[in-house]
């Protein structure tokens, strides 16, 4: 009898997986029109009437409860594998197959069970027959689930108090990340001297709770060097270190600030930051990662917003719908190649699959950088730890689902026209595309039709969305509205991350029960109503950031300190930091005197030695060599291919772009040693540097020595440090036998790799 259950639980599981996926072959015929509306409605109504809700919770919940639940409900051990607590995974069934047929629905598992035809459950005695009869109306009615009045989440239906249960969502709702931003009041401190603005207070005010004393100022050519690599990612020169110390004025330092902040280095070192968190590249990934020819202008495009201050609400909101909210705008059509920057796969085996897999880019990317949410996590099942049900991501995927697909053929016949070139990287919507729960992530099983909305935990109050082509506004505006709870608070704590080396809260795209809690969520609170009431302005936030007395303390560490917070979880010093891979190659430039400062445009392709291309199935394919000065330009500009990395960005922790990177982790791994001393780079920029040593101290070796070292930490060394490098050159021409240019070199390439120059502070 059981092997015959079995047979029978597999014959119709085969049946229910076919009809699914004749079913997604029609669709994809369809190209995404309401066309693939046909024989699986059962599966998908789009909406129950308030009858069929009624229905369920009056009759059909409490049957289920009474009879079902002890044995087929989460919380519980499940028996078959089969739960009947939650719409999704009764079409999903058990271990026999699904449990309902959606176009046979009178042959259902589920109803020949309760019958007792070959299969036998309750097993404690066969139901009544009116509870039968409850039963088979709510399977043909197509499974509603009523709680709350949703019909379309999956987690929604649960009531046993999972992650993502109604009670468990309700309760995440007054935890700190979900509450509405309130302006906390500013704590009171026993050391007033040191607070300069808010931000010591809050940072004080703990410290002083821990019994531990914030670190003493740092140096004025620490102060320097620091700002210069945080607000322009490159070293300053040694007359501007000069300047500086010679400015004995009360506001020299408030100059500095603001000179950096105006300068265009500003913009080319801060847009880096959001490229990694929006995966930007320029080539599609996979085996052949063929290019996206014109996605440098979205690059442009952020680089110009930084440098210009574009308010983070309008950065935000033309990068979600700029074509929505200025059509005609060449500006506002490139702020949606947002859209574009993910991998694509151009020959898919499975094209539906492969169409899901970019849209999942873009959900996951939109909740982890806008609202610290991992909702890519709820794709195929309730996130099971976040109070995220899977619908609310097939919610936030109906604000994208209309997006027109990419395609090969959309570059063909493009030239340089600047009208055509926008066309194709940016949004386009064709048509409307019904979204549906796909069960287990699968697009060939559709659950229940969803339309657009927002994450449960933080809508409480949201409101109704268009289901139109004006959905994407509809959530731009959401997203940037000031009582959501998580947009300006995500977005300030970014900005504490690139400026102190870790986030208030350390997780910055997962403010969930998976990441780390704040460390000061008062402090981010206030941050984050800081950046609300200046406009959503950013430069105002970097200046009072680093004029803060935080922000000038010194790395150094003492030993009281170190030993009762040694991980600086409370910040009472600056965190010492290594160069990021793009301050490496960018600031051995401007040591050489090679780096070419020309802003913009197509992206340049420096030379790769041909044992890293010899890596690549067609060797140097897609790396057209730039010219020596096109090549020296800053890193941002080097072209992005996914499958193939300029070696001294890849050995130095450059991003990751085939998914978000919010934290740039550092790696401390020999082949970084090896590659600076002897990588064709280095060895290049140290002969550069040599020569300009040469220029600017000719015949004075102790000239050359002060410059050099002067050039690569700001610092003016000391007679004896001088003393022993000259030494150190003479001993180069001497045993080696060595000519002085050639010492020179070595030399120069010694202070490229010191911990002195790849280390802040």
């Amino acid at each position: 009898m059981q092997q015959r259950r079995t047979r029978i639980g597999g014959i119709l599981g085969a049946m229910a997986v076919l009809a699914a996926a004749w079913g997604s072959a029609a669709r994809g015929a369809g190209d995404g029109d309401n066309s693939d509306k046909k024989t699986s409605d059962r599966i998908r109504p789009s909406a129950f009437t308030a009858e069929q809700l009624r229905f369920y919770e009056e009759k059909v919940r409490p049957l289920l409860e009474s009879r079902c639940w002890k044995c087929h409900a989460t919380g519980r051990k499940v028996k078959g594998g089969l739960r009947l607590d939650d719409r999704d995974a009764v079409l999903q069934g058990g271990d026999l197959g699904p449990a309902v047929s959606p176009d046979q629905p009178d042959d259902s598992l589920l109803l020949r069970a309760v019958r007792y035809d070959e299969l036998e459950m309750p097993p404690g005695g066969k139901l009544p027959a009116a509870e039968q009869e409850i039963l088979t109306r709510w399977v043909k009615d197509g499974l509603p689930f009523g709680h709350g009045g949703s019909t379309a989440t999956s987690a929604s239906a649960s009531t046993t108090g999972g992650p993502a249960s109604p009670r468990a969502i309700e309760a995440a709702r007054r935890e700190w990340s979900h509450r509405p931003v309130e302006r906390p009041a500013i704590p009171a401190v026993k050391n007033r001297a040191w607070v300069r603005n808010p931000i010591d207070a809050f940072l004080l005010a703990r410290l002083e709770a821990e019994r531990l004393r914030p670190a003493e100022e740092a140096d004025r050519v620490a102060l320097i060097r620091r700002l210069s690599f945080d607000l322009t990612g490159l070293p300053p020169a040694p007359e501007e270190v000069d300047a500086f110390l010679a400015d004995r004025s009360p506001d020299a330092y408030e100059r500095l600030v603001d000179r950096l902040l105006e300068s265009p280095h500003y913009g080319e070192r801060w847009a880096r930051h959001w490229l990694d968190l929006v995966r930007y590249g320029e080539t599609n990934g996979y085996e052949r990662d063929s290019a996206k020819p014109f996605a440098w202008r979205y690059r442009d495009y952020v680089i110009d917003a930084f440098n210009r201050d574009k308010p983070y609400d309008q950065f935000l909101r033309e990068q979600i719908a700029g074509d929505l909210i200025k059509p005609r705008s060449a500006e506002a059509m490139i702020a949606t190649g947002y859209y574009r920057l993910g991998i694509w796969d151009d020959e898919p085996a499975d094209r539906m699959l492969a169409r899901y897999d970019v849209l999942d880019g873009v959900v996951s990317t939109t909740g982890q950088v806008f609202l610290g949410m991992t909702v890519n996590c709820a794709r195929c099942h309730d996130h099971k730890v976040d109070p995220i049900p899977q619908a609310d991501y097939y919610r936030l995927l109906a604000f994208f689902n209309d997006i027109s697909d990419q395609d090969a053929r959309n570059l063909q016949g493009v030239n340089d026209s600047s009208g055509q070139q926008i066309e194709v990287m940016s949004a386009r919507e064709r048509g409307h595309r019904q979204a549906y729960v796909l069960l287990r992530g699968n697009p060939a099983m559709l659950g229940p039709a969803v339309g657009p909305g927002i994450p449960e935990v933080i809508g409480a109050r949201a409101p109704s969305f268009p289901t139109d082509r004006a959905k994407r506004l509809a959530l731009a505006d959401w997203l940037t509205d000031p009582r959501n709870p998580r947009t300006a608070r995500v977005m300030a704590n970014r900005l504490w991350q690139y400026h102190f080396g870790r986030g208030i809260v350390p997780t910055p795209n997962d403010f969930g029960k998976l990441g780390e809690p704040a460390t000061h969520p008062e402090l981010l609170d206030w941050l984050a109503c800081e950046l609300v009431q200046s406009g959503w302005r950013i430069k105002p936030m970097h200046r009072m950031i680093v004029l803060s007395s935080a922000y000038r303390m010194s790395s150094r560490a003492r030993p009281e300190e170190l030993a009762a917070d040694p991980s600086n979880q409370w910040f009472w010093r600056f965190p010492m930091r290594r160069l990021t891979a793009e301050e490496v190659r960018d600031a051995i430039l401007s040591v050489s005197g090679e780096l070419r400062t020309k802003a913009g445009g197509p992206s340049i392709h420096p030379p790769i030695p041909d044992e890293v291309l010899a890596g690549q199935s067609v060797p140097g394919q897609g790396w057209p060599v730039s010219t020596p000065d096109e090549s020296a330009r800053r890193s941002v500009y080097v072209h992005v291919k996914r499958s193939l990395l300029v070696p001294i960005l890849a050995t130095h922790d450059a991003a990751d772009t085939d998914s978000s990177c919010p934290v740039r982790y550092t790696t401390t791994v020999p082949t970084q040693a090896l590659g600076l001393l002897n990588g064709q780079f280095a060895n290049e920029q140290a002969a550069r540097l040599a020569a300009r040593l040469l220029r600017e101290a000719p015949g004075d070796p102790a000239g050359q020595v002060t410059r050099a070292i002067r050039l690569t930490t700001a610092r003016t060394p000391d007679a004896d440090e001088v003393r022993r490098d000259v030494e150190f050159l003479r001993q180069l021409e001497t045993r080696p036998g060595l000519d002085k240019r050639e010492a020179l070199t070595q030399y120069a390439l010694l202070v490229l790799n010191a911990n002195a120059f790849l280390y802040l502070d």
